[in-house]
């Protein structure tokens, strides 16, 4: 499969990127809902004009009122989210909740779908229970009740949590915390009884909570999928939520270089621009092949998850590594060569570092994901 998109996906690129450009600006966005100190961190009304542009349900299927399409138009969307630094609920509701949905009932889709792709819900997804990215051990216990479940447990950055109409959670319904089996995921109502959110602002200005659920009654129905067979739903989501996140920081980075080209061409030194050192122009050009390099195998895992291949899962957490790396590389560069004003929150390059940061924790760093790499090749 080449790396690069076809007609059809050109036409969502270019339309997204100037939907983003337009409505989704820094200035518009991000500064603003950041200025005011949002409980959300985001404009609801800007997500609503997600579901205007057919967005939110870009990977719900077309027999639940969606698209139909794939994580390659998932992560088109994304990366001009990352380029602009547009605060939604896109990555955690239209991707991450929005797999595990499709493994729901029909009842089930019927009851949460329709808000998410008419932009009048947001959904979040409860994974993580410590500072670090574990899936692998999940403590959070959902014990039978009658005729269904009560839950107990907490959960950690769980990202736009308070605002959530519904949240995907991971529980254990049997077996150890370390077994790949026993995983079981549920779907929350936000009005459920015996939960309990602590709000906390990341370093990108997003909103997360850490989530506690004190004997959390569910019926039967909230189940998603089969009870003690979530690890293999669980992987989907992780999956989408991973690749969705490196194009996201494909649009920082790229985003970041763009930036930094742009002040090389303006600011002077010595009489010169420094656009002209040689120094500053291997550092560029450096920069540039990296991001290439990174938004490719983005493009590729994409394509691989799509395609359902086995080789998917491996070449996921080699997109996130790369990207976790490139990215990082480009706001660091970017931040430098800017110079001390590089620094100051006048200048927008400083808020692509702090996105990056919280980006590169979100399903796992790069190191997380190189160390996986290395497992899923035999090491």
């Amino acid at each position: 499969m080449p790396l690069y998109y076809d007609e059809d996906q050109t036409m969502l690129a270019d339309t997204a990127a100037q939907f983003m450009a337009e409505e989704g600006a820094i200035n518009k966005q991000l500064r603003h809902w950041r200025d005011r100190d949002c409980p959300d961190g985001f404009g609801h009304a800007l997500w609503k004009q997600f579901a205007e542009m057919g967005f939110t349900g870009i990977l719900v299927g077309e027999e639940d009122g969606g698209m139909g399409m794939g994580n390659v138009e998932a992560g088109i969307v994304l990366e001009q989210i990352g380029r602009n630094l547009t605060p939604s609920p896109f990555l955690t509701s239209s991707v991450l909740a929005a797999t595990a949905l499709k493994e729901g009932s029909a009842d089930m889709r019927s009851r949460y779908m329709p808000g998410l792709i008419s932009g009048d819900c947001v959904f979040a997804v409860a994974i993580d229970e410590g500072a670090k990215h574990r899936p692998e051990r999940i403590k959070t216990k959902a014990e039978k009740s009658g005729n269904g479940f009560k839950l107990s447990g907490q959960k950690s950055f769980v990202i736009q949590g308070a605002s959530a109409d519904m949240i995907v959670v991971a529980a254990r319904t049997s077996g150890s915390d370390a077994d790949e089996d026993g995983i079981t995921l549920f779907a929350v109502p936000k009005d459920a009884a015996g939960m309990e959110h602590d709000s906390v602002r990341l370093v990108d200005s997003s909103m997360a909570t850490h989530t506690k659920f004190d004997g959390v009654e569910l019926d039967g129905d909230a189940v998603i999928g089969e009870v003690d067979g979530g690890r293999e739903i669980l992987n989907k989501v992780l999956n989408a939520g991973r690749i969705g996140s490196a194009a996201e920081g494909c649009g920082v980075a790229g985003a970041a270089m763009d930036m930094t080209v742009d002040y090389l061409k303006q600011r002077k030194q010595f009489g010169k621009l420094i656009g002209e050192f040689q120094a500053l122009q291997h550092r560029a050009a450096h920069l540039y092949s990296e991001v290439e390099i990174a938004r490719a195998v983005t493009i590729k895992a994409g394509q691989l998850l799509d395609g359902g291949s086995e080789k998917a899962d491996l070449m996921v957490s080699v997109a996130k590594a790369k990207v976790g790396q490139t990215a990082g590389l480009a706001v660091r560069e970017g931040v430098q060569m800017h110079g001390g004003i590089g620094m100051t929150d006048e200048y927008d390059i400083g808020l692509y570092m702090k996105r990056d940061k919280a980006l590169n924790e979100f399903l796992g760093d790069a190191y997380y994901h190189a160390d996986r790499v290395a497992r899923l090749s035999g090491y």
